[in-house]
């Protein structure tokens, strides 16, 4: 088969928790070996999640915050797009500096587009919440804080329902996403080939190891949503070594090909 540009489609293979387990492994080292670039990834981040809460806070939708926060963490595998040029270049020996790493990012012009499935992925989710919250909390439901919001949906059969359906929704999106961007992201980063292509090759991985890849998303999930609990601080050093974790795993699950076959530098 060949992609959309006419090159052979990237060839997946599957993996294991063992594989799993090595990616965290490496994506720990890597963060060791170039803690300033991951450092500083998470920070933007947290930063971005802080900015965020602040901001529905100041609007008097606080109530808001718990979905924003399980939402937040879909949008980690484009934030850490950089974390996995940081370990490529690693990988291959270059040099690591902060404009080159973001001049490389920035000539992927495919991973617009990307970026553009994750983020709207993430507004399907906050619209999907707003209209849970209308069916079964009110169409004009507002609360005056956050407390509230927590004592009417753990409260009531209404916000029971609520929650769990809100929860499978986004349990669902979630899957969704990351089977369209697990592979995406680092495969665009190191060879030329569509977005279309990309997304078709990761939901391929997915397919091809279902166990361990929903394994790997369960764990994604629940350590960004722990980490964002603090003020969204934990996420200064989940992110980075999820990231680099990323790269390692995409390693394993695509092979490798011909120089020549490869995105030019």
């Amino acid at each position: 088969m060949s992609t959309l540009s006419g090159k052979t489609d990237p060839v997946v293979r599957p993996i294991t928790a063992g594989d799993i387990a090595e990616a965290l492994v490496k994506g720990l080292r890597d963060f060791q070996g170039a803690p300033l670039y991951g450092l500083a990834c998470g920070a933007l981040y947290a930063l971005g999640g802080v900015l965020i809460l602040l901001s529905v806070t100041a609007l008097g939708m606080s109530y808001l915050a718990y979905p924003l926060a399980a939402g937040f963490a879909l949008i980690g595998p484009f934030v850490a797009i950089g974390l996995y040029e940081v370990s490529r270049r690693r990988e291959a020996g270059e040099t690591l500096a902060f404009g080159a790493i973001l001049a490389t990012v920035k000539s992927r012009g495919e991973i617009g587009w990307m970026a553009f499935v994750t983020v709207f992925i993430f507004l399907m989710w906050m619209y999907q919440v707003r209209l849970l919250m209308a069916l079964f909390l009110g169409l004009n439901v507002s609360f005056a804080s956050f407390e509230q919001f927590i004592a009417a949906v753990l409260t009531t059969n209404a916000g029971l329902l609520f929650l769990a359906i809100g929860n499978l929704d986004g349990a669902v999106l979630a899957l969704i996403l990351f089977s369209l961007t697990v592979v995406s992201f680092p495969l665009l980063l190191e060879r030329d080939v569509d977005f279309i292509t990309a997304m078709i090759t990761s939901v391929r991985a997915v397919v091809a190891s279902p166990l361990p890849m929903i394994s790997w998303a369960a764990v994604i999930v629940v350590l960004l949503i722990v980490s964002a609990l603090p003020a969204f601080l934990g996420l200064v050093m989940t992110l980075p070594v999820l990231g680099h974790a990323t790269w390692h795993l995409y390693r394993r699950i695509v092979v490798p090909v011909a120089t020549d076959e490869a995105r030019p530098a």
